[in-house]
């Protein structure tokens, strides 16, 4: 997770495009399920509580995402100060704040409804916190781990971030469906550009009793979807299957959209992100933090991290100050 402060957003954009370009998207062969599961609670980082569904044994390897969590974090919990290189990271605040600060001196805050794409590149350490409210609310939100083309694995970090007021929102299906287009296209409208290097469409759907979502994609990209709050149902090819709260579904390859909708007798909306990315021909190969495409290059990153070099020359003797609100 992260935030981005001003001088992150000068480094030039080095990242493919998020809309493919002169690709008919239509909506006409809707994909089918490929595996659906509940992303189960777990703790992770310093407090923290997480439902993790990419990069767990029922999902790895499904470039070029590496990690999806659905995080829960209260005042006094958090990540502190850690290092990643080769990967990056995409922070959607659902509610309350989130304080982030790096070894180059960027700083800030993402409030609910805020994103934060990250690019680690070469080598970063940061560290990201609950904003340090009296009330000891939760902050809530997902961060997703992308991987990086390994051309671009050893560029200069790189934050975007993308306020609330930045994403356009579309209405459809007679006031039905309501999406949040936060990267890519949806109902005919383009979400704002240059965010994440590798091609990323990330979408928030809500969707009322009887509303139906008819969301086309990207030939060839990988997608899942994961359910925030109440009930979905994935159709395909006249098959219909109900989806839960908090579980993802991952789309087959085939079929160029997702048809999603929600029962007309259903008591509650539902809520779901769409996620889908562009595949790389590449080896994953992951340390913990680091992400690169051999053995000996992660070798390489715990060298280079332990011995302040090639990218992490600013961590030593670095310390975040929002990181020492564990202590």
């Amino acid at each position: 997770m992260s935030t981005t402060s001003a001088p992150a957003t000068t480094t030039a954009f080095h990242g493919l495009p998020v809309i493919p370009p002169s690709e008919n998207l239509t909506s006409t062969a809707p994909r089918k399920i490929a595996q659906s599961f509940l992303a189960i609670e777990q703790s992770e980082g310093a407090g923290a509580r997480v439902r993790r569904s990419v990069g767990t044994p029922k999902l790895r390897n499904f470039s070029p995402f590496l990690m999806l969590d659905h995080f829960t974090v209260v005042p006094g919990a958090g990540f502190p100060d850690h290092p990643h290189r080769g990967q990056e990271t995409i922070t959607y605040l659902l509610e309350g704040a989130i304080d982030h600060e790096d070894f180059t001196g960027n700083a800030g805050t993402i409030q609910a409804g805020d994103l934060q794409f990250m690019t680690a590149g070469r080598g970063i350490v940061h560290a990201e916190m609950p904003k340090q409210d009296k009330d000891g609310k939760a902050s809530i939100g997902m961060q997703l781990w992308v991987d990086l083309p390994k051309a671009l694995k050893s560029c200069e970090p790189r934050y975007r971030d993308l306020r609330a007021k930045e994403i356009p929102q579309v209405t459809a299906d007679g006031a039905k469906v309501q999406v949040k287009i936060i990267s890519g296209q949806s109902y005919g409208t383009d979400s704002v550009k240059e965010l994440a290097y590798t091609p990323v469409w990330f979408l928030d759907f809500t969707v009322k009793p009887g509303g139906t979502v008819k969301q086309p994609l990207p030939k060839g990209w990988n997608a899942f979807a994961y359910t925030l709050a109440g009930n979905i149902i994935v159709s395909s090819n006249r098959i219909s299957r109900p989806i839960p709260q908090y579980h993802n579904v991952v789309f087959e390859k085939e079929g160029d959209s997702v048809e999603i909708s929600v029962e007309e007798s259903a008591e509650s909306e539902a809520r779901f992100i769409l996620v889908a990315g562009l595949p790389l021909d590449q080896p994953i190969v992951q340390y913990g933090p680091f992400v690169v495409t051999s053995r000996e290059e992660v070798m390489q990153a715990m060298r280079d991290y332990q011995t302040h070099s090639n990218g992490f020359e600013r961590a030593y003797n670095w310390e975040s100050e929002i990181g020492k609100t564990m202590e």
